[in-house]
């Protein structure tokens, strides 16, 4: 995951000669947000099929924390950088305009404003894969665009291609006031079930807000004293034993687990994860969970709904380059309701 590519691109389309150099949020080794400093560096380069994005607005989800500190250490051995991070630049989300294309690319052109998924978007300048892009909506603002695409593709993709909600069904979303939670949560609602939201005191007016038929609030109430069943349990939290989340799913209801919190610096949730898997062999119901895929597939679905209004993007949190470690830790802490964005360039135009 390197902003630089390899070798130079060998042709590309630009739509003005832009500047060498550019400012980004940069890491030299793993460790908390105290590692991270802002600072002058070379622009990126593009491959043939990648696309350099001048960036209007960057998101920050828990991924980027995961990458930050490089915990737990499964995340180095999956390409990250073993010792130190791969890409110096942090950051994934992003919407912006297009500078400059590939030799291979189609379908984008300098100029058009873009969201998706970048390497190292908390930076001026950013390179995508072209295969990980889609065209902005013109109704849909870049703060919105950069707060969706990663927490919204995991939220769509837990509760429909792994979950299968359907319409009437009953939802339980366990930390439904985070990013991915607050998808979730509309995203579940607009496709006609009934969603509970299992946040802290102080969110629950916020998850009410996002959709939700029901409210939980999880410092005072545990997940096994709910009376209701649930069709289908999103357990973003990754916390809550199983035994818990299965006395309150239906006999043949489904348990989908978003990542997980809860472990070792080695595995993480892992473990609780294939625990999980493996017990779902041996009863009626569906336990499992699933890494999100980076695909336009998803992205163009939840762009629809971002156009067409059904899921607004809950913003709780705004920042420029400078504030992002701050931004980072008020992630870490879960002080944040929605998602948390890094504005960066001029969204007027």
């Amino acid at each position: 995951m390197s902003v630089m590519s390899s070798t130079p691109p060998t042709s590309a389309t630009s739509s003005t000669p832009g500047p060498s150099t550019m400012t980004a949020v940069v890491q030299r080794r793993y460790g908390s947000a105290d590692t991270l400093t802002v600072e002058d560096i070379p622009l990126p380069e593009i491959g043939d099929t990648e696309v350099l994005i001048e960036t209007v607005a960057a998101g920050i989800d828990r991924g980027v924390w995961h990458l930050m500190t490089g915990t737990p250490y499964l995340v180095r051995l999956a390409g990250f950088g073993v010792f130190a991070p791969k890409n110096p630049v942090l950051g994934m989300d992003i919407a912006g305009r297009v500078v400059a294309v590939g030799a291979s690319v189609h379908g984008v052109a300098p100029g058009d404003a873009v969201m998706g998924i970048a390497k190292g978007s908390f930076a001026e300048y950013a390179v995508a894969d072209k295969d990980k892009l889609v065209l902005k909506p013109a109704n849909v603002g870049f703060e919105q665009a950069a707060a969706s695409t990663i927490s919204g593709i995991t939220a769509l993709q837990a509760l429909t291609t792994v979950g299968g909600v359907e319409a009437g069904q009953r939802v339980l979303v366990i930390g439904a006031s985070g990013g991915v939670g607050s998808f979730a949560v509309q995203i579940a609602t607009s496709l006609g079930a009934t969603v509970t939201g299992v946040a802290s005191t102080a969110k629950l007016d916020f998850v009410s807000s996002l959709g939700a038929a029901a409210v939980v609030d999880y410092t005072t109430t545990r997940i096994g004293e709910l009376d209701e069943r649930f069709d289908l349990i999103i357990d973003i939290g990754g916390r809550t034993r199983l035994s818990e989340l299965r006395s309150v799913l239906t006999e043949r209801g489904t348990l989908v687990i978003v990542g997980g919190e809860d472990g070792g610096r080695f595995t993480g949730g892992i473990g609780r994860n294939i625990r999980a898997v493996m017990l779902s062999l041996f009863v009626k119901q569906r336990l499992t969970f699933f890494i999100s895929s980076e695909s336009r597939t998803y992205i163009e679905p939840l762009v629809e709904m971002l156009a067409s209004g059904d899921v607004l993007p809950a913003i709780g949190r705004r920042s420029d380059l400078s504030d992002v470690p701050d931004a980072i830790r008020a992630v870490e802490n879960g002080t944040v309701f929605g998602k948390a964005v890094v504005t960066i360039g001029n969204s007027a135009g």
